[in-house]
């Protein structure tokens, strides 16, 4: 072995040994007695990540917009016997998420984790998106990740620690065609939480930045769909559904729990969307291509404005349908639909 080869080798080993030493300080976070707050935690992945973290020992507190699906979250946590304090507050919203801030503080202790969750899917051609879409992403998908995030880090900084969780998404990886806001607010997201993690790094406080794929967590039942409302929401809420394209909620929290507990700095899953990130970093002309395919087979925009539709809204015959059968369930299991409306579909 030349001389060059034994220096990076040696290199490489002890970057590795300096990793492997910093990840096993950061490895003692335990939930037991912690108090975590999700937002966007009233429904989906959110409410998914409340029961696993309760289950651990946490005392949780959720958020959310509406009050009976936070309050048939919080029934489902109490159920299972977690401690929780369930608060409707709009996250786009300074003066809500102090009042948030302080009142889970108040009933709970300070919070020593944070898991930003909150979010907004809109769905549809390019060409119907208006200016007004683009905002609504921005507001809920990357400022309800900053208001929180600095409303609790001088508590964290102060008493020397704790855990900064951020939701984004491979459309913060990708700009994916039919969801641009959504896309363009996620690479926000994203650039904000890796960022913050080095700013904060000096006061032990750890950020870990989530990059899942497509889940199955029933949330297409509530995204917004411009455009051919009826085929937007079956191509969206059919991929969401298929096995091996999709994880389920249940598999996402515990990746995404494990890693913030380890400290790491990113979680990207499922390998899919792991091997469209690396396709993306090696051949950006062929990734670009691809996309641009996807983009055309995509329902067309209509010929005239149709407005804005929820996915409950915009069922047709091939969705619901055993196409659309997991992501269905997971709706149902999720608390994305009201029970009644949950046994019609």
């Amino acid at each position: 072995m030349s001389s060059t080869l034994r220096l990076l080798a040696l290199g490489a080993l002890a970057g590795w040994t300096a990793m492997k030493l910093l990840r096993d300080d950061r490895d003692s976070f335990s939930f037991d007695g912690k108090t975590v707050l999700i937002t966007g935690g009233s429904r989906g992945l959110g409410l998914v990540l409340a029961r696993d973290a309760a289950a651990a020992g946490a005392r949780v507190a959720i958020c959310g917009r509406d009050p009976e699906a936070l309050e048939r979250a919080r029934a489902t946590l109490e159920r299972i016997g977690a401690t929780v304090v369930a608060v409707q507050a709009d996250v786009t919203q300074p003066d809500a998420v102090r009042e948030l801030i302080d009142a889970v503080a108040a009933r709970l202790g300070p919070i020593d984790m944070l898991i930003n969750n909150a979010g907004v899917i809109e769905v549809g051609p390019a060409e119907t998106m208006t200016v007004s879409d683009y905002e609504e992403a921005m507001a809920t998908n990357f400022w309800g990740m900053v208001y929180p995030t600095l409303q609790v880090l001088p508590s964290m900084r102060e008493r020397g620690g704790g855990r900064i969780v951020n939701i984004t998404s491979i459309g913060g990886k990708l700009g994916i065609p039919h969801l641009l806001p959504y896309s363009a607010s996620k690479f926000a997201a994203l650039g904000f939480s890796q960022g913050l993690r080095a700013a904060v790094a000096g006061d032990d406080v750890s950020v870990t930045t989530a990059i899942p794929g497509l889940m199955r967590t029933g949330s297409p039942r509530n995204a917004i769909f411009r455009g051919k409302h009826r085929a937007e929401y079956a191509w969206f809420s059919i991929a969401d559904a298929l096995p091996g394209l999709s994880v389920s909620a249940d598999q996402a929290s515990r990746r995404i729990l494990s890693a913030a507990c380890r400290g790491d700095p990113e979680v990207l899953f499922p390998a899919v969307a792991r091997l469209a990130v690396i396709a993306s970093a090696v051949a950006p002309h062929l990734t670009a291509s691809a996309l641009t395919l996807a983009n055309r087979l995509l329902p067309g925009a209509p010929a005239a404005r149709t407005g804005r539709k929820r996915g409950k809204d915009s069922q047709s015959g091939l969705s619901p349908s055993w196409l659309s059968k997991r992501g269905d369930e997971a709706a149902r299991r999720h608390n994305q639909v009201a029970p009644a409306e949950g046994s019609r579909a």
